[in-house]
């Protein structure tokens, strides 16, 4: 399958796009999702269109440099729906097309008790594992990243949305921080690879 030639939207220079799909359930995975969005849309030379995966469908990866994908933790997994994305929209695209040259991410939002954040590392691997599958490189997220302490993990941004004991909290301010930087650096990184393979 050929890629279509990008759109340049007037610019000279090539537009990177960036699609942010995500499952959400009562609100947090998509003020992540908005958080990182904002990040990348700081990036000259970056498109970025956010979307519920029910809004979305396999031609929206195929149209994306790079992609960044969320989901909520349910008993230490990927929300269904996001899953759902996942072998309905992008598992035919393993034996139709190459992405390697495409770029993914993961952001996770989870509680549970203690402060181990209900599993929200083995979703995002989980997540991170399917996109491989499709030849995509990882973009991790290095631990200097600003609020990295608060919303972070090696392999993605995460917002806790339960205290230790259970109670439902705000998506943290760090969280947002950690996902605006990360999505500009995201982007960033996308739009160069984008430029480089265009020459």
């Amino acid at each position: 399958m050929t890629r279509p030639a990008p759109a340049g939207e007037g610019r000279a220079q090539a537009v990177a796009r960036i699609l942010i799909a995500y499952a959400s359930d009562k609100g947090a995975t998509a003020r992540l999702a908005e958080a990182l969005a904002e990040g990348a849309r700081e990036s000259p030379s970056t498109t970025v269109h956010a979307a519920d995966v029910d809004a979305l469908c396999g031609e929206d990866v195929l149209q994306a440099d790079g992609v960044l994908f969320g989901s909520p933790v349910h008993m230490g997994a990927m929300h269904w729906r996001a899953k759902r994305f996942i072998d309905q929209q992008c598992g035919p695209l393993w034996r139709q097309v190459d992405l390697s040259d495409r770029h993914c991410g993961v952001f996770a939002t989870g509680g549970g008790y203690g402060g181990a954040g209900g599993g929200a590392d083995l979703a995002m691997l989980a997540m991170l594992s399917n996109f491989a599958q499709l030849g995509m490189a990882i973009v991790p997220l290095p631990r200097a990243t600003p609020g990295f302490a608060e919303g972070g993990c090696h392999w993605g941004p995460y917002a806790r949305t339960n205290a230790p004991d259970g109670t439902p909290v705000p998506v943290p301010e760090g969280a947002l921080t950690c996902a605006r930087r990360y999505g500009f650096n995201f982007a960033e990184r996308v739009a160069a690879v984008r430029e480089v393979l265009r020459r």
